[in-house]
């Protein structure tokens, strides 16, 4: 009997393959890297082949481990990045390379969308600001440059829509992945007139949308031979890479809320209907569960803040722990835990990759603010700390603001939340209740998993990832420390205001 769900976690560094039984427990991992091409002004490629390759190689390495067989495989379910664009023929062949998520080349293709549609209506349609790093954007941006490619083109998909063609044959992709396309309508489920007139995108070159639960197809026999699965192994879309957390965190009812912390930081909620912001700092998806919507405000910098001040500041501490075989971070966290908050009235602007929410702008950059003789390195790592929070803190009262309800629990995931300091700053800046599951890494693929138990049926809902999600340390906010960070708090937000137009100062400079 099928015991187990196999499900692919599709990054923008490599693939993570992993098997969960009906539990949730996780039975096996393995992880496959590629490359991605950084070039030019702003455009980042990768090759679909290699995204196919980790995921046979993985899969193979996972149906490897004792105990796991092809046959027991219930399904395969995937979580990819998202607002790509994957230029395919009819045999699912990849015609160009992949333009992926951190690719902003289509600069004059998204103007074309507000010039036509206006900024504030395709919010309103899509849930999102129009944008280059979408995916509507990127196939104007071939349409335009790539004509060839572009007549050549069956269809655009996202990375693992690519996949599950590769798999099946079907070219389908679901609502969470779409809604990330600045192409959908977040309340009809279906492209945009409007967005499509605007784009000159045929309707044609768009797959399917389906619930990610829909069961796309068995696996082929071509598909079977390379990834080593069984043949008709059921194969469900599962979403994008967002939803796909919010579900492994167990982010699955109206009011429950997910801080992840990796490189870069978000928080997400789940509720029955879209949130728009009249400033359009957060932005909306469709959760995996079709019933669900999740508004989000997304920081580009979270632990890569962190780990940049790590890199340039404690170098070499962090030389002689790597010989070592430790880390620079556990020695960085105890001299950060020795200070006391607030830093001695240090400041940190966490901008240092430019900003998209709270504030959209590609030049803000980092800064130091309140700097004195006094100040030592770990003063500065707990600002660091701090900062990153503060601005999270932000995301968190505009989400709350428009009406989100969210609860006192906010279940924390990604390399950031293995940090006992930062959790507990974090508790204490927000004023909420903050819990680590024991999956932390793995979060994303488990949403993945859940997916596919409910497209099969092992699953009767979405609920089932509250019964998965085992908290490991929770930290409640202590109310003095709170109300000290509160003053701090308001000091952060005018900061930020009153350096704004530094920022643009320096950007304009030869």
């Amino acid at each position: 009997m099928a015991q187990y769900i196999l499900a692919h976690d599709i990054g923008t560094t490599g693939n993570k393959a992993t098997v969960y039984d009906v539990q949730g427990k996780l039975i096996a991992s393995s992880y496959d890297e590629y490359p991605c091409n950084y070039f030019g002004n702003n455009c980042a490629e990768q090759d679909p082949i290699d995204w196919w390759n980790a995921i046979c190689s993985s899969t193979r390495k996972v149906l490897g481990t004792p105990g796991i067989s092809p046959k027991e495989i219930s399904c395969v379910s995937f979580s990819g990045h998202m607002m790509g664009c994957v230029a395919v023929d009819k045999d699912a062949n990849p015609l160009r390379p992949a333009i992926i998520w951190a690719d902003s080349r289509s600069v004059d293709q998204a103007q074309r969308l507000i010039d036509k549609v206006g900024m504030e209506d395709g919010y309103k349609i899509t849930g999102h600001r129009l944008l280059p790093m979408y995916s509507a954007a990127k196939i104007m941006w071939i349409m335009d440059n790539e004509p060839d490619i572009f007549r050549e083109t069956y269809k655009f998909l996202h990375t693992k829509d690519f996949i599950v063609a590769k798999m099946t044959g079907k070219f389908v992709t679901d609502y969470s992945d779409a809604s990330g396309m600045n192409l959908l309508d977040l309340k009809t489920r279906d492209w945009s007139e409007p967005l499509i007139k605007a784009s000159r995108i045929p309707v044609e070159v768009l797959p399917e949308v389906h619930p990610s639960t829909y069961i796309a197809g068995g696996v082929t026999r071509k598909a079977s031979g390379e990834t080593g699965l069984a043949v008709g192994t059921p194969v469900v879309i599962g979403g994008g890479d967002g939803p796909c957390a919010a579900v492994g965190a167990g982010v699955v009812s109206e009011g429950s809320a997910y801080n992840y912390f990796g490189s870069a930081a978000w928080i997400g909620i789940s509720t029955g209907e879209p949130l728009y912001d009249p400033e359009m700092r957060t932005f909306v998806f469709i959760h995996l569960d079709p019933d669900l919507y999740m508004p989000t405000g997304a920081s580009n910098n979270g632990g890569y803040s962190y780990q940049w001040f790590g890199d340039a500041v404690w170098t070499l501490e962090k030389k002689i722990l790597e010989d070592l075989g430790s880390n620079i971070y556990n020695l960085m966290e105890k001299k950060a835990e020795r200070i006391h908050r607030g830093a001695s009235k240090l400041l940190f602007l966490p901008y240092i990759r430019g900003e998209r929410c709270p504030y959209d702008n590609a030049n803000a950059r980092g800064a130091f603010i309140g700097l004195n003789p006094n100040h030592t390195k770990a003063d500065l790592t707990r600002a660091v700390l701090e900062g990153v929070a503060f601005n999270q803190r932000i995301i968190l009262d505009a989400l709350e603001g428009l009406g989100g309800k969210i609860g006192k629990d906010m279940w924390v995931i990604g390399g950031g939340a293995q940090s006992p300091l930062w959790r507990q700053i974090m508790a204490d800046i927000y004023d909420k209740r903050i819990i680590q599951p024991r999956i932390l890494q793995e979060a994303t693929s488990l949403g993945a998993a859940v997916a596919g138990g409910v497209g099969t049926g092992l699953f009767e809902n979405f609920a089932a990832a509250e019964k998965m999600i085992e908290a490991v340390n929770v930290h409640e906010p202590d109310p003095v420390a709170h109300a000290d960070y509160n003053k701090l708090y308001e000091v952060f937000k005018s900061a930020y205001d009153k350096v704004e137009t530094i920022f643009g100062e320096l950007a304009e400079l030869s």
